[in-house]
């Protein structure tokens, strides 16, 4: 089961589970699986682009970039930390 909560809300499961088995977060996992059963997976795959160098960024923007998607604890991370989590959401 994707997750533990009593109920599941990933619309793709099979998808989800792959997202999984390659390494892939939960949150990330299960947002991509949503979104390849509300579009289609084609339409999902073609949406993949560059968000530039992490590396790149200010804190702030970095910041920023995890407020908006959610990342819990970032107020408190060092540029490398916030880069990590990112990449790793």
């Amino acid at each position: 089961m994707a997750m533990d909560n009593g109920s599941n809300p990933v619309k793709d499961e099979e998808l989800y589970e792959k997202l999984r088995e390659e390494g892939n977060s939960k949150q990330k996992s299960a947002r991509i699986a949503n979104a390849a059963a509300r579009d289609g997976r084609s339409s999902v795959g073609k949406r993949g682009g560059e968000s530039g160098n992490y590396e790149d960024w200010t804190v702030e923007e970095l910041k920023l970039r995890s407020k908006e998607i959610g990342l819990a604890g970032y107020s408190d991370k060092r540029k490398a930390d916030l880069i990590q989590a990112l990449r790793n959401s």
